[in-house]
């Protein structure tokens, strides 16, 4: 069948156009499922490719039926060269990195060493001290809050604090 439009209009076009996709989109897609080893949305993707292109260039595609689906499969074939070797020419993508692992700003060797001595002059303490500083400071209770909890006057607490705070200063001292 020779297909050529019967004038240069945009209807004329359109007729010819809508004709070369009725007759030859299947072939083209079925070559470019082959091209693209059965990824079917890239050869859907490149037979719209395919007849953009034919749209453009309609004067360029040859009026008998045989002739023209050569020339469709050869565009097809081309665009498929030209994203091969877009995808070869490009770098390699990078995916993003876990960043989470790196220390933050007040993850030193200094904060580290610090932590070190803090456990190790704690280690040292009593088990009372160690008790009484950790509602005190870690929990953050207050000193009437403790008095209550061990059953002591809130001064015996307060003092008892002091002294911890002294020996943990001792501590860190000798560390």
């Amino acid at each position: 069948m020779v297909l050529r439009a019967l004038d240069d209009s945009p209807v004329g076009r359109a007729e010819r156009m809508t004709a070369l996709h009725a007759d030859h989109a299947r072939a083209v897609l079925r070559l470019l499922l082959v091209l693209t080893h059965g990824q079917r949305q890239t050869a859907e993707d490149l037979l719209q490719e395919t007849m953009l292109r034919t749209w453009r260039h309609l004067d360029s595609v040859p009026a008998e039926s045989d002739a023209a689906r050569r020339w469709l499969c050869t565009v097809a074939r081309r665009l498929v060269i030209d994203g091969v070797r877009l995808r070869r020419g490009r770098p390699a993508e990078v995916h993003l990195v876990d960043m989470t692992w790196i220390p933050a700003g007040d993850d030193t060797t200094g904060s580290a060493l610090a932590s070190y001595a803090i456990r190790h002059a704690l280690s040292r303490l009593s088990p009372a001290q160690r008790r009484l500083l950790s509602e005190v400071y870690l929990v953050g209770r207050s000193p009437e809050e403790v008095a209550g909890r061990l059953g002591v006057p809130i001064g015996t607490v307060k003092s008892r604090t002091h002294y911890a705070l002294r020996a943990l200063r001792t501590g860190l001292k000798a560390a």
